[in-house]
């Protein structure tokens, strides 16, 4: 969970507004985009709820239990609601995210001190959102009763957000998130996304390119490429012609004071042969890839709908080490799937023997209301699937570990991020996406830097600046 908490304050912005982001990458990009979004209404950003005249929490529904963790935060919400109308003042609160997409009538109902509900398609709407949940306050307010006092936005409109919504203002410390494609057809039988997202959609080349360029010239000189399925991306040209993600990668390094490119998250079947190879031929593309395999059994795997094999995911791993022989591999994994038997669990645990990853989410499966793993018999007990994932964390953990360890002694460009706790430290990343700690000036922070990393930890690397930091013209 991230608070979205950066910003300037103008002297004439007298409302604030907090955001809460809940899950993936994809998220924290949307609240990034709902500030620009408010930022014309003169809302500046908070840095806790108690300062804000607006919350919103921008919600996750992937895992087991995200719903409950909402409505707890809105719960208190609700007394700071009430606490702040004691004093005559007023605080409005929206919910936006999948868990919105997915529960936006239950949460109205289930918490009426919610003002809004809005889906992750529909956010750019929030000005309108905002002055419709202010009419129906003010009716409120004068003792009318309205059958329903929430305002609810969870459509799946047939504009795109995008060609809505500001200029980007997201870059933090060089880096900055660039959504490209949204939503999934592949309907993976554990999964909500097709159901929250909705169907694949890839944004335009052209409106990809203009916000690329408009965030370089805000100071990003690292852009992470998002998508729920990015290297499916398939944007429509000028020309007409279809672009796919390893040619909008090749024409995004092209672009001047672009030194990074990552993306993620992808799916096996849409690593086509062309993307591999730029992973080779791109200097710009880290040397790191997120590909989730989630279970190395054949068996589970259809079970899952992953509509891919073992061995069609060891044959790409193959390709992508013949094409960049450093590159590093991140997954996510569930155990306990239903009908997940020991024998299956094993070929999980080989398959990561067999592979070696640098990092890895992973999971206990949890039924996700609505999808078709939830209705499926054969259900994993708890205490096997907690038994399992605490066997799989380990080794992950052990190859985590050595891999940051073999990179002790050597010297690598480190993108620098934020300071440390500690006076004088300063935290950056890897090409491979390693934290590094090192002591350094803080004006270094969005700059590239050629460090020796002196220790590998479980979680992070120590090391040295050796030379000096070096930017990359924008």
């Amino acid at each position: 969970m991230k608070d979205v908490r950066t910003g300037s304050e103008g002297q004439c912005q007298r409302k604030r507004v907090f955001i809460r982001t809940y899950g993936c990458q994809m998220n924290v990009y949307d609240s990034d985009r709902m500030a620009d979004v408010l930022r014309p209404l003169g809302y500046a950003l908070a840095d806790t709820p108690e300062q804000a005249d607006l919350v919103v929490l921008n919600t996750c529904h992937i895992r087991e239990h995200a719903s409950e963790k909402v409505y707890s935060e809105l719960g208190r919400l609700r007394d700071t609601k009430a606490e702040r109308r004691a004093e005559g003042r007023d605080l409005t609160i929206a919910v936006a995210g999948c868990v919105a997409q997915a529960e936006g009538e239950e949460i109205v109902k289930r918490q009426p001190a919610v003002d809004i509900v809005v889906g992750p398609q529909a956010y750019h709407r929030l000005p309108e959102l905002l002055a419709e949940a202010e009419r129906k306050s003010s009716i409120l307010r004068a003792g009318k009763r309205l059958p329903g006092a929430g305002v609810l936005d969870t459509e799946f409109p047939a504009e795109s957000k995008f060609d809505h919504l500001p200029s980007p203002q997201g870059v933090r410390a060089g880096s900055a998130f660039l959504s490209i494609q949204e939503g999934c057809d592949k309907f993976c039988t554990f999964c909500v996304v097709p159901y929250t997202r909705g169907v694949e959609y890839s944004r335009p080349v052209s409106a990809v390119l203009a916000e690329a360029k408009q965030l370089v010239t805000a100071g990003a000189i690292e852009l992470t490429l998002l998508g729920q399925n990015v290297n499916a991306y398939h944007g429509e040209a000028a020309d007409g012609s279809t672009w796919s993600l390893a040619r909008l990668i090749r024409e995004l390094a092209e672009i001047e004071g672009v030194a990074r490119l990552r993306y993620t998250t992808s799916h096996p079947r849409d690593m086509d042969d062309d993307l591999i190879r730029a992973h080779g031929e791109v200097p710009q593309l880290m040397p790191y890839l997120h590909l989730p395999v989630q279970s190395g059994s054949d068996r589970i795997l259809e079970a899952m709908n992953r509509r891919h094999g073992r061995d069609l995911f060891l044959d790409i791993v193959d390709r992508l080490r013949s094409a960049r022989p450093d590159l590093a591999l991140s997954s996510d994994f569930i155990v306990g799937f239903p009908g997940e038997s020991d024998a299956d669990f094993d070929d999980t645990m080989h398959l990561i023997d067999q592979v070696g990853f640098t990092s890895a989410f992973s999971f206990k499966y949890s039924r996700r209301p609505g999808t078709p793993g939830a209705a499926l018999p054969d259900q994993v007990p708890e205490s096997v699937k907690a038994a399992r994932l605490a066997a799989l964390q380990a080794l992950l953990g052990r190859q985590a570990r050595e891999f940051n360890v073999s990179k002790a002694g050597t010297t690598v460009p480190v993108l620098f991020a934020e300071t440390g706790r500690k006076p004088g430290q300063i935290i950056g990343k890897t090409p491979w996406l390693q934290s590094v700690y090192a002591e350094g000036n803080s004006r270094l922070i969005g700059r590239i830097v050629d460090v020796r990393l002196t220790e590998g930890h479980a979680n992070s690397l120590a090391g040295e600046i050796v030379t000096g930091s070096y930017e990359v013209a924008a």
